[in-house]
């Protein structure tokens, strides 16, 4: 059954609220980009280059380019892991050095594909190729975050309960978002989307001070299970008979769950500067009381 195009510039559609962020703006460069992906190419490259040349240089073909795939993917995951490190305030190293990894096992797929090229090549060649990919990676991706930051005087165990608190939201999060995707509605995508940017705030102010744990960790869980449980069910109404009535209902939800979420971030950032004035009330009354603080 054909269906009538419609949207925000058709001659009856509705315009967004002016205070309503615009799809662009919510948008993320993935930090790996073209410039790791291009690092499967070689991969490639040598596979197709030694598969007629015998079974020797086919086998050690085979092993390089199996080498230099996996030295692609883990740089690839290592710039995510960097970027991700850079864009908090309170992050660990990664546990795995995957960038450094990667340069490692670029120089070894390098002198692979030397030693599968060349017939009878000394031991020199292969180590001097290798060694020139491996340098030549590492000054152009850099190499991992190697110590932590913002870590200083943050417990280390309660920082744990908050990466799985914060592990778990991310998958409530992403479960909703798949879920909508069914319905076949753009503007509730959008609204979906721009919840989940109210509830991410939450959770990286969290991140920040840990001991806002305890305060979030009904809205990091049950709330934000509970709002994707309501897309799912939410998906199956609508895709099956675009009832608009479920879909007001669960449009005026995530209103009242980006205020709640709004709300919450800002008391906890609130509380946060409290405690930061009582800290320094405190202080300056025992430097008054030694005599060294000019009242």
């Amino acid at each position: 059954m054909a269906k009538r195009f419609g949207g925000q510039f058709s001659p009856d559609g509705t315009p967004p609220a002016k205070d309503e962020p615009r799809a662009f703006d919510r948008a993320r460069v993935d930090p790996a980009g073209a410039r790791s992906n291009v690092l499967f190419i070689p991969a490639v490259v040598l596979l197709f280059t030694t598969i007629t040349d015998g079974p020797t240089p086919m086998a050690m073909g085979l092993v390089g380019a199996a080498v230099l795939t996996l030295a692609a993917w883990l740089l690839r995951d290592g710039l995510r892991a960097e970027a991700e490190f850079h864009s908090r305030k309170v992050a660990r190293r990664p546990a795995i050095p995957r960038k450094i990894f990667a340069s490692v096992l670029t120089g070894i797929g390098a002198a692979i594909a030397t030693v599968a090229h060349l017939n009878a090549p000394d031991v020199l060649t292969p180590v001097i190729f290798g060694v020139v990919a491996g340098v030549l990676h590492v000054t152009a991706f850099g190499l991992d975050p190697l110590k932590s930051k913002g870590m200083e005087g943050v417990d280390t165990f309660q920082q744990d309960r908050v990466a799985r608190a914060v592990r778990e939201a991310e998958t409530h999060l992403a479960g909703m978002t798949d879920a909508v995707k069914r319905a076949g509605d753009r503007q509730v995508e959008a609204r979906v989307e721009r919840f989940a940017d109210k509830a991410r705030e939450l959770l990286r102010t969290v991140e920040d001070d840990p001991r806002d744990l305890t305060a979030a960790k009904k809205y990091m869980g049950v709330y934000l299970q509970g709002a994707r449980d309501a897309a799912v069910k939410f998906a199956d109404i609508y895709a099956r008979d675009r009832d608009a009535g479920a879909r007001s209902e669960f449009m005026m939800l995530l209103t009242d769950l980006e205020e709640s979420f709004g709300a919450k971030t800002r008391k906890l950032l609130l509380d946060d500067n409290s405690d930061l004035n009582i800290e320094i009330e405190v202080l300056r009354d025992r430097l008054a009381r030694e005599g060294l603080r000019n009242r």
